[in-house]
């Protein structure tokens, strides 16, 4: 199976950041996506230590509260923060919304990056999806989509996405997108995120349900 399972990590506090990454690793998680922006105060936590303690590949994300983040920082200081994630983390990803110069910054400095684009509120034409996706590959080496449909064609509007674009992770979110985390795995998503218990966006399935389904899709030879 080539699609990588995420897990996200959203806690308050280093060490339940530490506890929680090992109860994803423990569940069968391939990679995990450290939430910055989920910690109380993280400018007094060394996110390098922390990424580096955990010893397992991560995506280190510190989201903005315009695409559904928490990070209550400045600017600046949020893109710090991600700068110092960039030194060890496996993959950085920084919102398509931020500054061209900030953007070029983190991924100037990432092992590898992820260029993302989340709307909650509608899924745009895949015309539209398209040159998201390409601008946020002209910057990052994976672009990720999230939007939410109010129909079943808006999720076959994110699947048909995938069969245009490689290097590239497209989500529909909530109850009616669900399938989606899995079928992509069918269209070659690099990535694709589970919860453990309580997920970080609308949708997200358990990660040992979501290995299984990928699994009955793509049989291992």
């Amino acid at each position: 199976m080539n699609t990588k399972i995420c897990v996200p990590v959203f806690e308050k506090t280093a060490l339940e950041v530490t506890e929680s990454a090992g109860r994803a690793i423990d569940a069968g998680a391939d990679i995990l996506e450290i939430r910055i922006d989920g910690l109380h105060n993280p400018g007094e936590v060394n996110i390098r230590e922390l990424i580096e303690d955990i010893g397992f590949p991560v995506i280190a994300t510190n989201r903005s509260p315009v695409e559904g983040g928490h990070f209550s920082g400045s600017e600046d200081e949020r893109i710090k923060l991600l700068m110092a994630a960039a030194e060890v983390a496996d993959f950085v990803d920084i919102e398509l919304s931020s500054a061209r110069e900030d953007i070029e910054r983190v991924t100037g400095s990432a092992r590898r990056s992820i260029v993302s684009y989340h709307n909650f509120r509608e899924t745009p034409s895949l015309e539209a999806l398209l040159r998201i996706v390409r601008m946020a590959k002209e910057m990052g080496d994976i672009a990720k989509v999230a939007v939410m449909p109010e129909n079943l064609a808006d999720t076959l509007v994110v699947l048909q996405l995938l069969t245009f674009e490689e290097d590239t992770v497209a989500i529909s979110m909530g109850e009616l997108g669900k399938y989606t985390r899995v079928a992509a795995a069918l269209f070659g998503s690099p990535i694709t995120f589970a919860s453990m218990g309580r997920g970080t966006a609308p949708g997200q399935m358990d990660v040992d349900v979501t290995r299984k389904m990928i699994g009955e899709l793509m049989p291992e030879d």
